[in-house]
């Protein structure tokens, strides 16, 4: 532990007798740096839900509601296609300042997003939002790699697993609050005071050790090669079956853009002195199946996020705001889980077994939620939500850790980051995906009911909306609701065993430990 705390504070605390007489300070010491990063990572997480709250209001005051998708968008690409270039620079140039620059460079985004006067300036500042938002979780993830040995790290875990919670319940709430009473615009600058409280702790306590600059240059090819292709990617989930046909002219040329993006880039990767992912990674065999395993959970995760408000709003009856709350079964039994595993990893040493079960309960949750009707109570949902939780609670943690374990010290930010963008990768087929059977699936329901035409436009109605419908059509179209989530629950139930198969084939590698060798050491992991 005197170790860790070298690194922490940047001296050791004395002779091992005086350490063994004083813990406490040095456990609060760990403590105060990861609260600093969690309240980081909130800023990141909480963004796009506050916003999406207000984005009705925002629309309504600069208009452009013809480019409204695109300030999600531009945020959700920014975000993705720096991800891997800022955990690549922190193994480059030192993990410090490289993260304080990414939430610099996230409030300057939020003060300009506050200010912006259309929707144009609006779109362009939520790019520079997302492209510091891209440093924040990566920063996050290998910071605490560095600090905190894989064998200790799930003391954390429920700290993390609390942060998405709250973030996912907190978000619209405070999102809807805030537009209310404050204006829209309070939305970005809400993130002012979290961050400074981030910067000045984060500087004030974190010491990392100095780390020797690289002679290399940046692989900027590679860089552009893969900012190019995840671009290419995220904008055919986001634009398929909705923007363009899937078979569309657009949607085709950004498929073979992405493609040729992505074989280009792993063959300068092979050429590079530091490419920005080192491809040795994953001949590991535990860093691939943990980032196979990462695509499945975002697939699922972001889908079932999207689905269930839904669900619970235009068949069950909830309101908007009660439905954020009805995912607090999920999202509770998703961190509790998550805590347990922590403290059992920690105390034994044992991981193996976690995204095997994980793996199980996501795919009997996701099944169970297929199971939904018009009948289904919400007492039932709840139960089918809280299995669905308890899998990605064994998960959402777990995977990161396996995958930090599995690198050399110095590969931790790629590790990271690699990590982070199989799982937004996945949230991002996920939703397109699950999106696009759910909407087919609705609206050849309401045509064969004949409630087309009341519905034409969208698959999705708000309460007002459905209030107006006639009785028939309103019943037609909860009917279609049910059946839409029916299939892309099914779906997501059999992608998910994806997941199941490669958590089979993990080997239980030790968890490094503390002191330096433990440090230094390169994971003794068979390779594929």
């Amino acid at each position: 532990m005197a170790d860790l705390m070298k690194t922490v504070d940047g001296k050791a605390d004395g002779p091992p007798a005086a350490q063994a007489q004083k813990p406490a300070p040095r456990q609060r010491s760990v403590r105060v740096v990861v609260l600093a990063l969690m309240i980081a990572m909130l800023l990141a997480m909480l963004d796009n839900l506050i916003v999406g709250t207000a984005m009705p209001t925002i629309v309504g005051d600069l208009g452009g509601l013809e480019h409204l998708s695109w300030v999600v968008t531009a945020y959700t690409l920014a975000t993705a296609a720096s991800t891997p270039i800022w955990g690549k620079l922190g193994d480059m140039y030192g993990r410090k300042g490289i993260f304080l620059t990414a939430i610099v460079i996230f409030l300057i985004g939020s003060v300009l997003s506050g200010m912006a006067q259309d929707m144009g300036q609006l779109i362009g500042f939520r790019a520079i939002q997302g492209l510091g938002a891209g440093g924040l979780m990566v920063g996050v993830m290998a910071i605490i790699g560095d600090l905190v040995p894989p064998r200790e790290r799930g003391k954390y875990q429920g700290m993390m697993a609390g942060v998405m919670a709250i973030a996912m319940i907190g978000g619209p709430l405070v999102g809807g609050t805030i537009t209310d009473h404050l204006g829209w615009r309070w939305s970005f600058y809400i993130n002012l005071p979290l961050g400074a409280v981030a910067l000045i702790m984060i500087t004030a306590v974190l010491n990392l050790p100095r780390r020797e600059r690289t002679k290399r240059s940046v692989d900027y090819l590679g860089a552009g090669l893969l900012t190019v292709g995840i671009t290419a990617i995220v904008l055919v989930t986001t634009w398929g079956g909705s923007e363009y046909d899937w078979n569309s002219a657009v949607i085709m040329e950004l498929i073979a853009i992405g493609v040729a993006a992505l074989a280009g880039f792993l063959f300068v990767e092979t050429k590079a002195a530091e490419p920005i992912i080192p491809l040795h990674i994953f001949r590991n065999l535990n860093f691939t199946l943990m980032s196979v395993v990462g695509f499945m959970a975002g697939f699922v995760m972001f889908g079932a996020v999207l689905f269930l408000p839904l669900f619970q709003q235009s068949v069950q009856g909830a309101s908007a705001t009660n439905s954020g709350l009805l995912l607090l079964p999920m999202l509770l039994a998703m961190m509790i889980v998550s805590l347990v595993a922590g403290r059992v990893t920690t105390s034994t040493g044992k991981y193996k077994i976690f995204p095997i079960v994980g793996s199980i309960l996501m795919v009997t949750g996701l099944f169970l939620l297929a199971q939904m009707d018009t009948g289904t109570t919400r007492f039932t949902s709840g139960l089918y939500m809280a299995v669905l939780g308890a899998g990605m609670g064994f998960l959402m943690q777990i995977t990161m850790l396996v995958a930090q374990n599995s690198v050399e010290m110095k590969d931790m930010g790629v590790a990271s980051s690699s990590t982070t963008l199989f799982r937004t990768l996945g949230s991002s087929f996920g939703v397109a995906i699950m999106g696009a059977l759910f909407t087919g699936r609705v609206q050849d329901e309401m045509e064969s009911r004949g409630g087309g035409a009341a519905t034409a436009h969208s698959a999705q109605l708000d309460a007002a909306s459905l209030a107006k419908l006639p009785v028939p059509v309103r019943e037609a179209y909860e009917y279609a609701v049910s059946s839409g989530t029916h299939l892309a629950f099914l779906v997501g139930a059999s992608v998910g065993l994806v997941a199941v198969v490669a958590s089979l084939f993990v080997k239980e590698v030790p968890l490094r430990g503390t002191g330096p060798e433990a440090a230094k050491s390169a994971p003794a992991v068979a390779e594929i």
